[in-house]
């Protein structure tokens, strides 16, 4: 071989490595997620069931990644302020969203977005099933049937207070009465709290709320609960086992579970290895003793959902929550739009 020849393929090599070492480098980079701080965007105030397991998956989340991850707080328009505000960052993982999926899966018929949970990657945490609870001491009903008799016999006059239309016990109270075809009283109010405190001073009779806004008061014995929105019992630490509603209304299985699932996400269109490192994190910090021990004190499940299992949840309560809404003039946009079919 010649000296020429020699100098030519030297030549090739070296413009050769000059355009591949750039995107050598580049893979590189991309691998190594993550290499800044991450942020959990919480689309409410502090202190509510999103915040509280955000916060808790996040620090355990932190931990796996070795990375820092901050939640912040950004409340507004029932929540999806803050989730439009991660969909418009860089879909780079950096920014995630957290969020009760009940409420999130309401956002497109509601007029929000149009953005539906197809066009999300979706990790759910934990799920608190709507539980069915009265007063305790001094109560009128004292179980299931109690209450439906009481619907039989006074239709539309018991009173159910909520944190109002569209939340989810507002959601919990519209499956209970798609099961048994009983008119009831809505009463609603400026959040979870007052309505819960309205069934402890018996200003209303029925409180649907998430179970875990009102175990400490099961607990106490200052409120009793009559059925779980589940078709089994919850087995609730520090109290009696709570009964399935399925136990009395069988006809409302499938409306259940009915609850809130609690998890976190990112656009669809996020790289493959972000997804994986961030599914990879998750999976290590909901089999943690942090996460599992917080499911349990807070009346929850660790549902530990991802990938097609956290769709098909999402799909089952996006079809329930939107066509509920929609047939109680609550939601102005047909779930037909977003193809959201109803549950057969």
């Amino acid at each position: 071989m010649s000296k020429k020849m020699i100098w030519i393929i030297a030549a090739v090599v070296v413009v050769g490595l000059a355009f591949i070492w750039p995107q050598l480098n580049k893979k590189e980079e991309v691998k190594k997620w993550p290499t800044q701080d991450i942020s959990i965007i919480v689309p409410y105030p502090p202190g509510g069931g999103t915040d509280l397991t955000t916060r808790a998956l996040a620090d355990e989340m932190a931990k796996a990644l070795k990375a820092n991850v901050s939640v912040i707080n950004m409340p507004g328009a029932s929540g999806s302020v803050g989730t439009i505000a991660v969909w418009n960052k860089p879909h780079d993982g950096y920014t995630i969203a957290a969020n009760g999926l009940l409420a999130f899966a309401s956002y497109p018929v509601s007029g929000f977005t149009d953005k539906t949970y197809k066009d999300w990657h979706i990790w759910i945490a934990t799920f608190s099933p709507n539980a069915i609870v009265t007063k305790g001491e001094g109560g009128k009903y004292k179980n299931m049937n109690d209450l439906l008799a009481a619907l039989k016999a006074k239709p539309g006059e018991i009173t159910f207070g909520t944190a109002g239309v569209g939340t989810g016990g507002y959601m919990g109270a519209e499956v209970l009465k798609a099961g048994t075809k009983l008119a009831y009283k809505h009463v609603p109010y400026q959040g979870g709290a007052p309505a819960i405190v309205a069934g402890l001073s018996g200003e209303v009779d029925v409180v649907p709320q998430l179970l875990m806004e009102m175990v400490d008061h099961i607990r106490a014995g200052k409120m009793n609960a009559l059925a779980v929105l589940m078709d089994h019992p919850f087995k609730l630490s520090g109290a009696a086992d709570i009964p399935a509603i399925t136990a009395s209304v069988p006809e409302i299985k499938p409306y259940l579970p009915m609850g809130e699932s609690f998890g976190i996400m990112v656009p669809k269109d996020t790289p493959p290895n972000v997804v994986k490192a961030i599914d990879d994190a998750f999976k290590i910090a909901v089999k943690s003793e942090t996460v599992k021990k917080f499911a349990e004190q807070k009346g929850s499940v660790v549902l530990a959902l991802s990938g097609e299992e956290a769709q098909a949840h999402v799909a089952k309560l996006s079809s329930i929550v939107s066509w509920t809404l929609f047939d109680g003039g609550t939601a102005k946009i047909s779930p037909e739009k977003f193809g959201i079919p109803r549950l057969k």
